[in-house]
C-alpha cells in the first residue's frame, strides 16, 4: 500500500505519543487520532490530523495502529474496553502497543486481536522525550515478522532504530530488563558516589576520574560479553578473589563514613558466597552463576554468535 494511501491510527498523544504522533504527520502519513483529553490533539488537528471520537472508531479507520499510554490497565481499556480497538479493528489490520506493558497483557490483546483475524505487536520504545521528538529511539518489536517487515517504514518515521526482537512479548522482557538494569545500576551508584562525596571528594571531580576506568569507558550492556553470554569464567581476566577484596575495602569505607550501602553489601555477599564455592580464582564474574543456579537457568552462547551479536551492534 503506498504512503498516500496508508491510514495510521495513534492513541495517546502525552509526552512520548505526542511527539511521536507529530514525526508520522511530518513522515506525510494520514493520521487519525484519539485520546482521553481532545484538547491534547490540537496541534496534530491543526497538522491535518483527523480526531476519532474513540478506539474503536480510530480502529475502524486505520490500517495500522499504534497506542502510547502509561499503564498495562490504560492499554487493556483502549484495547479490549467498552468501544475499543478490538471491537473496530479491520481484518488483516496491525497494532503496535508502543507502551511499556506487562507480557501477561501483551499476550492477552494478541490473543483477542488474533480472534478477529488481525495483528498485535508489543513494541516498546526507548529513547525518552528528545529521542521521541528527534527520532533518535530504539523501537523493540515482537510479533509476526512480516508485519514487522511490512509497516518498517511506518516505525522508521517515529525511530531511527526499529528491531524486529521475536515472538510476541520478547519486545516487552527486552524492554524491561533495560529499564530494570538502568535503575539498579542507578540506585547502586547512588551508594558509590555518595560515599565517595561523604569522603571527601567533589562530585565532578569524581565523575571525571571514574570515566577514565574501565567500567567508565566501556557501554553498561558491554561488560556482559567475555565471560556472561558465552558462559566462560576461566581463565580470570581478573580474579573473583581480587575484586572481592575490593568490594570489601569499598563497603568497609562506607561503614566508617556512616553511609548506608544496602546494594553495595548485598554484592559483597554475593561475592564472598562465590568465593566460598571455591570459585576465588575464576573470572569475577563468575559471582552472576549463583543467579543463574537459583532461577535453574544455564547461559552459554556460542562465542561465533557473540561476535556476529557485537559486529551487528557496530553497524
Amino acid at each position: 500500500m503506498a504512503k498516500e494511501d496508508l491510514v495510521v491510527g495513534y492513541v495517546g498523544l502525552g509526552t512520548m505519543g505526542g511527539r511521536m504522533a507529530t514525526n508520522l504527520l511530518k513522515a506525510g502519513y494520514k493520521v487519525v487520532v484519539h485520546d482521553l483529553h481532545r484538547q491534547s490533539a490540537s496541534h496534530h488537528l491543526q497538522a491535518g490530523a483527523e480526531w476519532a471520537a474513540s478506539p474503536r472508531e480510530l480502529a475502524e479507520k486505520s490500517d495500522v495502529i499504534f497506542s502510547s499510554l502509561p499503564e498495562p490497565t490504560d492499554v487493556e481499556a483502549v484495547a479490549l474496553g467498552k468501544d475499543g480497538l478490538v471491537e473496530g479493528v479491520k481484518k488483516g489490520a496491525a497494532y503496535f502497543d508502543l507502551s511499556t506493558n506487562a507480557q501477561s497483557m501483551v499476550k492477552k490483546i494478541h490473543e483477542a486481536f488474533a480472534a478477529k483475524g488481525a495483528h498485535m505487536l508489543d513494541a516498546p520504545v526507548s529513547g525518552g522525550p528528545s529521542g521521541a521528538a528527534s527520532r533518535k529511539m530504539a523501537i523493540w518489536v515482537g510479533g509476526d515478522e512480516a508485519t514487522f517487515k511490512k509497516y518498517k517504514p511506518v516505525l522508521e518515521a517515529m525511530g531511527d532504530k526499529p528491531a524486529y526482537i521475536g515472538p510476541i512479548g520478547t519486545a516487552t522482557v527486552a524492554k524491561l530488563v533495560h529499564n530494570m538494569s538502568g535503575y539498579a545500576i542507578t540506585c547502586a551508584l547512588a551508594e558509590t558516589f555518595t560515599m565517595g562525596v561523604k569522603a571527601g571528594m567533589d562530585p565532578l571531580a569524581l565523575w571525571e576520574a571514574v570515566r577514565q576506568g574501565v567500567g567508565g569507558r566501556r557501554l553498561t550492556f558491554d561488560g556482559l560479553l567475555d565471560q556472561f553470554l558465552p558462559g566462560k569464567y576461566d581463565p580470570a581476566n581478573f580474579a573473583l578473589k581480587l575484586a572481592t577484596k575490593d568490594v570489601m575495602l569499598a563497603t568497609q569505607l562506607g561503614r566508617e563514613l556512616g553511609v548506608p550501602m544496602r546494594i553495595c553489601n548485598l554484592a559483597y555477599a554475593e561475592m564472598r558466597e562465590a568465593c566460598n564455592r571455591g570459585w576465588e580464582g575464576r573470572d569475577s564474574r563468575s559471582v552472576m552463576l549463583l543467579e543463574q543456579e537459583r532461577a535453574g537457568v544455564h547461559i552459554e552462547v556460542d562465542p561465533e554468535r557473540v561476535k556476529q551479536a557485537v559486529e551487528r551492534a557496530k553497524s
